[in-house]
């Protein structure tokens, strides 16, 4: 069996779906307090909903471009466990709020691989798709053969236009350490579909057994 990829379900707005998502087997829920998002929470939305994250869940907020100090106020008020970065803001400029640390990244070109691949250990690259106007949640693939470098060289989460349909796929190809979905699993922005998250677990799950080699049903056989 392939390692276990962990899945992180992001712009999550309603109880319901949060509930859903950790009824699947979720590791990581996400809430995006970015005012541009379709999918954004205040900060008393976002404690109601954390407050249905039980303990072995990380509650991740996503963050574009924030004052490191509002950031850290929103960490401790909400209860986050993880910062999502996916502005211009550079990480260690963060590191004051105490939380671990995710930073998006495109991978617009191979000589950017070289560049995160030696970020600091403590900082994990999301390699998603590139957009200006909506940071995330866009529904676009990311460059998967550049992912897939950078996750030879270490852990990375891969984000960009992730469905039920793609992501066996994405996962034997680029093996990262976890996947994060959004759009992908979605009725509309924010209202995601317990169908599509059900379809979603299973194929991650499913493309974690390898099938077998005609060669090693020969010898099975023989």
């Amino acid at each position: 069996m392939t390692p276990r990829v962990r899945v992180k379900i992001c712009g999550l707005t309603r109880i319901e779906d949060v509930k859903a998502a950790v009824a699947h087997g979720a590791d990581a829920i996400g809430f995006v307090f970015w005012p541009r998002s379709p999918r954004v929470v205040n900060v008393e939305q976002a404690r109601q909903l954390a407050r249905s994250v039980p303990h072995f869940v990380s509650r991740v907020g996503v963050f574009v471009d924030m004052p490191p100090a509002d950031v850290a106020v929103i960490a401790a008020d909400v209860g986050l466990d993880v910062i999502q970065l996916h502005g211009t803001e550079r990480a260690e400029d963060y590191a004051g709020a105490a939380r671990r640390i995710v930073k998006s990244v495109s991978l617009t070109s191979d000589a950017e691989i070289a560049d995160v691949a030696a970020w600091p250990d403590n900082v994990l690259p999301i390699v998603d798709s590139h957009d200006d106007d909506l940071r995330g949640g866009t529904g676009r693939v990311a460059n998967w053969a550049r992912a897939a470098s950078l996750a030879r060289r270490r852990p990375i989460i891969l984000a960009g236009g992730l469905t039920a349909a793609n992501v066996g796929g994405a996962t034997q190809d680029v093996g990262p350490w976890a996947v994060d979905v959004s759009s992908g699993v979605e009725e509309r922005p924010g209202i995601k579909s317990h169908a599509k998250l059900a379809a979603f677990f299973d194929a991650v799950r499913a493309a974690r057994i390898r099938p077998e080699s005609d060669v090693e049903r020969r010898e099975e056989h023989s």
